[in-house]
This record gives structure tokens, sequence and C-alpha cells, in this order.
């Protein structure tokens, strides 16, 4: 395979004469109505284009502000996408595991597996800490024997980071490309990408199979461009699957009426139930934090944790209470950290967390997902809160009891007032524990 396949760039000093008819010139942005579409990113917003003077065409010229972290696309500039022979990879190596599924896990690897072979779309949705990852391995080596190349796409960093040293460890033989924002990977043609949907601008028609997970996290659930990107980073006949623990409603309606092929996981590979979360009032916490004191309630119960020595996580709105709930906490330990996504140390932070060098991490709901600590209390001060949708919290209190041998878990929503989204969460995750008893997964 060229090295240039699948990618998209910039046209800086001409076309290769033994390119020439491998690729295919776009211009940057298009006239759309009254406004712009930009080819690389499809925002058409507006407010997301300006103008600056030109050196290059000599004119006042438009360009895309939507993706211009990864340079400026403008009227003038001209996009170069490969459009020669989508040649296969090279065989890159197999898997090397010897872990065995349970009986949900292998449901759904068995999807994974149909959907490469038949490059057809479907939906795993699988309760948090059901084993999602492994349930790929055997689809991935399908797909990666075939010849194919891959792509496991995420919304969020933390979860490239997590992911990129298991997939290592059981292709050790393929080469793997792990891209976020400041990676220091240089994907030269790998054959199996991990990488987040941001990356996903930098590809055109280049991937065989493409796998979302965390399907409906935020920016990706948010934002339509990402949702472009992914689509035209897949080849026309490609597999798509989505990976996800709290799909949307439309989705939901969808496989409830047979319109959306998908497998469902109510339980955990280890087979016991999710831990079901508690609510607890502590008051204005905000003004108590403010003043420099926590509630009772929340000091008590993560001295009792730090006391038993098992690892905590608390969750707060903004990053203004990490700061401040951080330096509160440190008056018990001074190990104590916070971490947010504007946090240069964030990776650090949660690597020493992970080895317990950090007893207890203040968070946002940065870590709300893709993060996996053994024996790990959570919990929520500030519940009501309405960034914590019930999405968010089913995925918060699924960060506790994931391991096999800490099952159970504390999972507590301190609140100064309960929410629909508190209530709808609670039924969530005792919906998923009544449905794995009925079907004998737990």
């Amino acid at each position: 395979m060229h090295k240039l396949a699948g990618r998209q760039w910039f046209l800086d000093e001409g076309i290769p004469e033994e390119l020439k008819d491998k690729v295919v010139l776009e211009q940057g942005l298009a006239a759309a109505g009254a406004g712009w579409l930009c080819n690389r990113c499809g925002n058409q917003s507006k407010s997301r284009f300006a103008s600056f003077p030109c050196a290059r065409c000599g004119k006042t010229c438009a360009y895309c502000r939507h993706c211009i972290s990864m340079g400026r696309v403008s009227a003038c500039t001209t996009l170069v996408r490969w459009s020669g022979e989508e040649e296969s990879c090279s065989n890159p190596g197999t898997l090397v595991w010897e872990g065995t599924l349970s009986p949900g896990q292998k449901l759904a690897s068995q999807a994974v597996v149909e959907a490469v072979q038949q490059r057809t779309s479907c939906l795993i949705w699988a309760v948090c800490g059901a084993g999602k990852t492994e349930m790929l391995f055997a689809g991935i080596a399908a797909a990666l024997q075939g010849g194919q190349r891959v792509c496991l796409a995420t919304p969020r960093t933390d979860v490239v980071l997590e992911l990129a040293p298991r997939l290592r460890e059981v292709f050790p033989h393929t080469p793997i490309a792990a891209l976020y924002g400041g990676t220091p990977d240089h994907d030269a043609g790998a054959p199996l990408v991990i990488a987040t949907t941001h990356q996903l601008f930098r590809y055109h028609r280049a991937f065989d199979t493409v796998i979302l997970d965390e399907a409906d996290a935020f920016p990706y659930s948010a934002d339509a461009t990402l949702r472009f990107a992914l689509e035209g980073a897949r080849r026309r006949q490609s597999a798509m699957v989505y990976l996800t623990a709290t799909p949307n409603e439309e989705w939901k309606r969808e496989v409830k009426r047979g319109k959306r092929k998908a497998v469902i996981i109510p339980a955990r590979y280890h087979r016991h139930p999710l831990p079901v979360p508690s609510f607890a009032w502590c008051g204005d916490w905000q003004r108590l934090v403010k003043k420099g004191r926590l509630p009772a309630r929340v000091l008590r119960w993560a001295a009792g944790h730090l006391q038993a020595k098992r690892p905590v996580f608390l969750f707060v709105p903004h990053i203004r209470y990490v700061e401040l709930a951080t330096a509160i906490l440190q008056r018990l330990d001074e190990r104590i950290a916070g971490v947010h996504a504007e946090d240069a140390q964030r990776k650090e932070k949660v690597a020493a967390f992970r080895r317990g060098d950090i007893p207890l991490l203040v968070t946002t709901t940065i870590l709300e997902r893709g993060v996996t600590v053994p024996n790990v209390q959570v919990a929520v001060m500030g519940a009501e809160d309405r960034l914590f949708t019930e999405s968010a919290l089913v995925q918060i209190a699924g960060r506790a009891g994931r391991n096999a041998k800490f099952p159970a878990g504390d999972v507590v929503f301190f609140h100064f007032g309960k929410t629909e989204a508190q209530e709808a969460a609670k039924r969530h995750i005792a919906g998923m524990n009544r449905q794995a008893k009925e079907m004998g997964l737990l």
C-alpha cells in the first residue's frame, strides 16, 4: 500500500508525476448557498468561518475556523485525496491472547466478526465493565488477517491511552498507531489505528473496518463534523461497529423496533451485578466549598475509604471545584490530586492514580469513561448539576466494581436536590441487573 493511501493533505509544491493519476484535487472550501462548506471537516456554520488577506491568491480569502488546529483550509487551498487502488495490507500478524470470554462476550464477539466479514453495521450495547475491548479481539484479528485496515476510534484521549497498550499486548506483531492531540506516534500506513474522532479528519476512504467506542460520548455526540469525519474515513464498502453502554433514545427505539441490529449485554464479564448508586443529600455544597469546607457527609465518606486504603474517585461538575475540593482534601492526605481537561499533567496523574500513588482523585466528567482502577470507590458531589446527565451518571457509576477480585463498589450521588437524571441513571443500572438475572448471566 502506498504510504499516502487513505490520507488527505494540502497541495504545497505540486504533485509528483508518478502520482498524478492516483490523486484527486478538491477545493478546500466550496460555496454552499450564502455561505461555505469546508470539504475537510464538513463545517457549514457561518460563525465558524472568517476571512484574511491571503498572500497565496492576493485576495481577501475565507477560511474555516472549525478545523484551524490542523492547519488553515481557505477558499484557495487545494485538498489532495488519494484515489488510487485500495490495496490490502500485508500480513500484520495474529492475535496472541489466552483469555476466555463470558457467554455475553461471546455473543458480541461473534456479531463483530460477522460485521467485519460481511462489511455491515452493528451496535454492541454492553454495560460498563462488560469487557468490550475483549469482545473486539476476534473481529479485529479477522479483519487484519483478511488484509483489511482497521480503525478503533473514540471521542476521548483517555480512552486511546487505555486501549493502545492493551491492543499492542494482544497484537504484538502488528504495527499500531495511537493518535490524539500531541501524540508522539506517526501513522505510516499502520494496519491498526487507535485514534480520537478528531484525528479522522486526516483520513479519506482509508479504513475497511471502523469501530467507534463510546459512541454516545461528548464531543462526538454533539458535533456533526465529527460524524462527517468518521463517515469520510470509511471506505465505501466497510464494516461499522458501534460500542456503547448508554445509547441515545433514538437508538434505543430503533433497537426495540428491530430497525437497528444490536447485541445487548446486560452483565459484566465476571457475572456480578452492577453497583447501584445511593443518594445522599449534602446541602449547599458550593457555598461550603467556596469557604474552604466540604459537606460533612462527603468528608466522612472519603475519609472512611482512605482509611481502608481503597482508591477513590470524586467527580465534581466544574474545573473550579476540582481545585478547591482538592485543596481541602489534601488536609487528609497530601498525595490527593485533582485533574481536569486543561491540566498539563493529566496523563501523568491518571497513571499515578492507577499505580496507587494518588489515593483519591478529584475530577470532572473527562474521566467518566475509559479509566479502570481495581477496587475504586466512586462519588459525585453536586450530582444535581445539569452536566450530570443520565448517561454521564451511568458511566461514572460504571467505574466501580469492574475487577473480578473486587466486583462490588460504593457509588454515592451527593446532591443538593434530586434530579430526574439521577433517578433515571439508577433505574437504568437496576434494569440492566434485572435483565441480566432473567437471562441467567448473573
